[in-house]
């Protein structure tokens, strides 16, 4: 049996599914791209996928990951173009090898974020970054099934900067200053989940952060969290760089 790790992205209007929606379509792509799948065993067989860290539904993202096991061997470049022809755009298979190692869930230890908040100045940003990167800890609450929760989200971002670019500054109308500032967020992966919005709710709290549309958020990267740096890195390297031993050696 050959295991696949993929990586895939969700963009422009296709953000707006969930994940139980793309599991859905990702099952009809690989009926239709033919993909000889391993299936479970039991009275009610289904092909073995794994789906880890899925972004949640309206978020955008260029590294989501999940893993397919085959029944026979297949090319994972191959793999990769027959997939991403059987899906609609803005659900694109970006990257494909084979796993030469286990824990592909366990890899994804943080998650690099972009959020894009017009209406927003950058100095207003930066002193609102800055507020909140001193606190201590910061309480939001979420709504969730089993109610109102509390939490601190402090303690699971490393790092939080507004991005320096032009692009901030680009008006619909033309040259007419348009406020936006763009923040990048790493987060680590705790229990519970800490989400952009949540830190979005702590700037609110430490600064009165509060754009006035709601931000455009889009996950840039995910993977194991370099400690020194506070960057996150690849989490198909190990399986791309791995070497396959030949059955019966030593």
């Amino acid at each position: 049996m050959q295991r696949i790790r993929l990586r895939y992205t969700k963009r422009g209007r296709l953000r707006f599914t969930s994940h139980r929606d793309f599991q859905r379509a990702f099952e009809r792509a690989l009926r239709r791209a033919d993909v000889p799948m391993a299936y479970s065993a039991g009275f009610t067989p289904h092909p073995k996928v794994s789906y880890a860290g899925a972004a949640p539904t309206g978020v955008g993202s260029e590294a989501e990951y999940l893993e397919i096991a085959l029944a026979q061997s297949r090319d994972p470049e191959q793999l990769r173009l027959v997939l991403d022809e059987s899906l609609p755009p803005g659900l694109d298979v970006v990257e494909a090898v084979e796993a030469h190692t286990s824990g592909l869930a366990e890899r994804l230890e943080a998650s690099v974020w972009q959020l894009r908040l017009d209406g927003v100045e950058p100095e207003t940003a930066r002193r609102a970054v800055a507020a909140f990167l001193a606190a201590d800890s910061v309480e939001v609450q979420r709504n969730t099934k089993n109610g109102i929760r509390t939490f601190d989200c402090r303690a699971a971002v490393t790092r939080l900067d507004v991005v320096d670019t032009d692009a901030t500054r680009q008006g619909a109308d033309g040259p007419d200053d348009h406020a936006c500032a763009i923040l990048r967020l790493v987060v680590r992966h705790l229990t519970p989940a800490v989400r952009p919005d949540d830190v979005l709710s702590g700037l609110h709290a430490t600064a009165d952060l509060a754009p006035p549309v709601p931000a455009a958020v889009t996950r840039l990267a995910q993977g194991p969290l370099d400690e020194e740096t506070g960057t996150v890195t690849d989490p198909l390297a190990p399986d791309r760089d791995a070497v396959a031993v030949p059955a019966g050696s030593a």
